[in-house]
Formats: structure tokens, sequence, C-alpha cells
């Protein structure tokens, strides 16, 4: 097993150490952002840091890399008060990808790479067609990292929506049937599959498989 200590590390190119430190941790959640400005303009934006944060209140978060240059789907968010979630299927990666270019403010990155909006009655914000597996979400909060000038951004699940054929009787989302896609790295896509499902772990108990009872 190859052994990279922090000087190592920090002795690598730029390319190299992006490469390295973004798939070391493992595969991401992989998800489109989609925002509209308060004077019209819609975006939307690849997304490999959204996480849950918890149930109940139902919340989740997501981090903003630094603002010393223009990061829209922020602005548009603290303008509006809201954006939506979009998970990503396999023959949505290479659109998907392309949202992550540096396109000027006012330009469509639905319009320039293919993707398609979708709007749902009595919302002003754009959701992405073909996604099964939707968010609205609105801003609550935002923390200052001031280890590397980054924002984590908190924001409270107000509807979802989901393809029926991916909810289980116990409104647990299987996302493999979807062909929900993960991201490794910065640039690589995965289309996992479902292994099993474990009842509750309890010291008292022996694991139990969802899957085969």
């Amino acid at each position: 097993m190859k052994t990279i200590t922090r000087t190592e590390l920090n002795a690598l190119s730029k390319v190299q150490r992006l490469n390295l430190v973004n798939s070391c941790m493992g595969y991401k959640s992989a998800n489109l952002i989609a925002t509209k400005s308060a004077d019209g303009h819609e975006n939307v934006a690849i997304f490999s840091s959204i996480t849950h944060l918890g149930s109940d209140p139902a919340l989740l978060g997501f981090i903003v890399r630094p603002t010393s240059v223009p990061r829209h789907t922020y602005n548009n968010i603290k303008s509006t008060g809201y954006f939506t979630v979009n998970a990503i299927t396999s023959n949505q990666i290479a659109q998907a990808h392309q949202t992550s270019a540096a396109y000027d403010y006012g330009v469509s990155e639905f319009e320039m790479t293919g993707l398609t909006t979708e709007y749902k009655p009595n919302l002003a914000v754009p959701f992405v067609a073909g996604a099964p597996l939707q968010l609205l979400c609105s801003y609550v909060n935002e923390y200052a990292i001031k280890e590397n000038n980054t924002l984590h951004v908190i924001a409270a699940i107000e509807a979802i929506y989901v393809d029926e054929i991916l909810l289980e009787k116990d409104y647990w989302i299987r996302l493999d049937l979807g062909k929900v896609v993960t991201i490794n790295g910065l640039d690589g896509y995965a289309e996992p599959h479902l292994l099993d499902r474990f009842d509750y772990a309890r010291p008292s108990n022996e694991v139990q498989s969802l899957l085969k009872k």
C-alpha cells in the first residue's frame, strides 16, 4: 500500500492534490442545485457536498467555496430564499458535469448544457426535468469556515418529489431504481446498486437483512 504523507501531499501539483484529496473521502452525493435570480435568470450547478443534517426538522447542508469570485447559486439563494436539489441520473452525467463551467452571470446553464427546466404549480424556482428525486429547499442559515474561507449553508426541506417506483412502503427511497449516480472525486461518476438493507442495530440483536425477511 502506498503511503502519501502530508509533506508529500503538499509537494504535489495542484491538479494531483485536487484529485487525490477529493477522491480519498470515497463516493459522494451527486446533485444539481437549481435557482433563479431575483431578476429572473435561471441557474443550475452540480454539487457534491450536499449532506443530511437531520430529519426533525428536515435539514440539509452544503459547502460554498470562497465568495471572492462570483457564486451565482449562492447569490440567488440569498436573494430569493429558495432553491431545488435534483438527483442526477446516469443519462445526465455529461450535461451535469458541464454545469461546473464558469459561465457569466445571466447565462443559463440549462440552455448551455441541454438540461431542461421543470416548474411546479405556484413555485417560481426551477427543477431539473428527468430527475427522479427533487427537493424544494429554503435558506435557513450559514456558517463561515474560517480555516479555508468557505461557507456551510443550512437549508430546510420544504417538499420532496420522488418517483413512486423508488419509494418503499416504509418511505425509504431506493435510489438505484432511478439510476441515480454518485461522484468519485471531482469528475468520476458511478452508478451504485443496492447490496442489502439491515434492521436497526441493537447490541442485543444479530444483524438482520430487511431484503431477505
